[in-house]
C-alpha cells in the first residue's frame, strides 16, 4: 500500500469511528463515511466492501493504536510480571474501547457478523498484533502451538468480558477482576517458569 492510499485507508477508519461513536452502526451509512473521510463512494468500497468489513477494520485499527501507544512498556522482570503485564493491557484496552459505547457496539456487531459469514481472510483478533503483544509480554521468542492455543483461548475470553461489559451484564470493577482472573488461569504455566 502507498503512503497515499494509507493516508486515504486511515482517513475512511477515522471518518467510521468518529460517525459510529455518534450514531452507532445502524446510524452510519457509507456514503456518509465517504463524504467524511473526503474520498468517493467507489474509492470506499474498494476499501472496504460492506459496512461489516469497514467495521471490523475499524476495531483492527483502534486495537493497532492503543497497542502502539503502549508499545514502549518496560519488560517484564520476570515470568510473573509479563502475565501481570498482561492482564494490565488487556484491561486498559478495553477501557479505551468502551470509552465510546456506540463505537465499541458497532465493532462487536460487525465481528459477529463477518464470524457468522465466515468471509474469506476475514479478521482474527486471535492471530492479531494483540496476540503477538500477549507472546511478546509473556516473552515467547518463538511460539508453538500450545503456546498459540493459550494466547487464542485468553483473546477469546478477553472478547467475551469486553462484550458482556458493553451490554452492561458487568461492572467495570468486574470487568477488571475477571481479565485478571482469566489472565493468571490461562496464563499460569507462565508465571511458573524460571526466568
Amino acid at each position: 500500500m502507498s503512503r497515499k492510499q494509507l493516508a486515504r485507508r486511515v482517513a475512511i477508519l477515522r471518518a467510521a469511528s468518529e460517525l459510529g461513536a455518534r450514531d452507532g452502526l445502524a446510524g452510519v451509512q457509507m456514503l456518509d463515511v465517504a463524504k467524511e473521510a473526503g474520498v468517493a463512494i467507489a474509492t470506499l468500497y474498494r476499501y472496504f466492501p460492506s459496512k461489516t468489513h469497514l467495521f471490523t477494520a475499524v476495531l483492527e485499527w483502534h486495537i493497532e493504536m492503543f497497542l502502539e501507544d503502549h508499545h514502549d512498556a518496560p519488560a517484564a522482570d520476570g515470568p510473573a510480571d509479563g502475565v501481570a503485564d498482561v492482564a494490565d493491557t488487556l484491561i486498559a484496552l478495553t477501557g479505551r474501547l468502551l470509552d465510546s459505547p456506540l463505537l465499541a457496539s458497532a465493532v462487536a456487531l460487525s465481528s459477529f457478523t463477518e464470524y457468522a459469514s465466515a468471509l474469506p481472510g476475514r479478521y482474527d483478533i486471535a492471530e492479531s498484533c494483540l496476540g503477538e503483544t500477549v507472546m511478546r509480554l509473556l516473552g515467547v521468542r518463538e511460539a508453538g502451538d500450545e503456546d498459540r492455543s493459550t494466547v487464542r483461548l485468553l483473546i477469546y475470553s478477553w472478547w467475551g468480558v469486553f462484550v458482556a461489559a458493553q451490554t452492561e451484564e458487568i461492572s467495570t470493577q468486574q470487568v477488571e477482576a475477571d481479565l485478571r482472573l482469566a489472565t493468571r488461569l490461562i496464563l499460569a504455566p507462565y508465571a511458573d517458569r524460571s526466568p
